[in-house]
């Protein structure tokens, strides 16, 4: 299935976390935490101004983004946990590799 969001939404992916701490501890999936890292699934095409016109994303597909712990709506598509937030709870982008950004944090 297929699926697009409407106005500023987009769906998020979210990034799975590494299984284990720096200095090699295992952390079970009970004590885990929901990453706030995640992968852009799909944009929408934009919100409008109070004009009307169409102001684009700053976002694009494929992108990786930060956000809020408590930010969008989780849903489940064709077995997917997927997320809808808004451009607005979405913290910054993460340029790079994954394991640049990784060292940065």
């Amino acid at each position: 299935m297929k699926f697009r969001p409407l106005h500023d939404r987009v769906v998020v992916k979210r990034v799975a976390e590494e299984e284990k701490t720096r200095g090699g501890i295992i952390i079970p999936d009970t004590a885990k935490e929901k990453p706030m890292e995640g992968e852009i699934v799909a944009v929408g095409p934009g919100a409008r101004d109070d004009k009307g016109t169409l102001v684009p994303l700053d976002v694009k597909k494929g992108d990786r983004i930060l956000f809020g712990k408590w930010s969008g709506t989780e849903i489940k598509i064709d077995g997917d946990e997927l997320l809808i937030m808004k451009e607005s709870d979405i913290m910054g982008i993460l340029e790079g590799s994954a394991g640049a950004a990784k060292k940065a944090a």
